[in-house]
């Protein structure tokens, strides 16, 4: 068994912003040269997520739309008195700080729809950090 371990590196736009890594870890899985395992991406951090959805703009809207529903900014959560940013951890919490996808013949299985996206949750814009680790032969 193989395992390799890679970091993608990106910078976001601040609160709910998704984006889409398909192709990144795709290509981190192809230059792996790995036939059969896993994939697994890591969020190193308390306000941001690992998601999978159609990339389509409405849907995008929508999802955005239910996580300010959800979780809603403002709503007297005690963290706030620290950081003011409890809405951003309490959304991390509920969508994941990881995925973990199979890897067959050398590509990622997915649904045809499925993009993985990461979700900023932060308030403010980052610099974001992903470690994706591929196990397999």
């Amino acid at each position: 068994m193989k395992v390799l371990t890679e970091e993608l590196r990106f910078s976001t736009r601040g609160e709910i912003d998704l984006v889409d890594i398909t192709r990144d870890i795709e290509e981190i899985v192809e230059k792996s040269e790995i036939k059969n395992g896993q994939v697994l991406v890591f969020v190193p951090g308390a306000t941001g997520a690992i998601v999978t959805i159609e990339h389509e703009n409405g849907l995008l809207e929508d999802f955005k739309r239910v996580l300010r529903k959800l979780v809603p900014r403002g709503a007297g959560y005690k963290h706030d008195i620290i950081d003011n940013n409890a809405h951003s951890h309490l959304r991390a919490s509920l969508l994941g700080s990881s995925l973990v996808l199979p890897i067959v013949e050398g590509k990622v299985v997915r649904g045809i729809w499925q993009q993985i996206f990461f979700v900023e949750l932060d308030v403010r814009p980052r610099r974001r950090r992903l470690v994706v680790q591929i196990m397999g032969d």
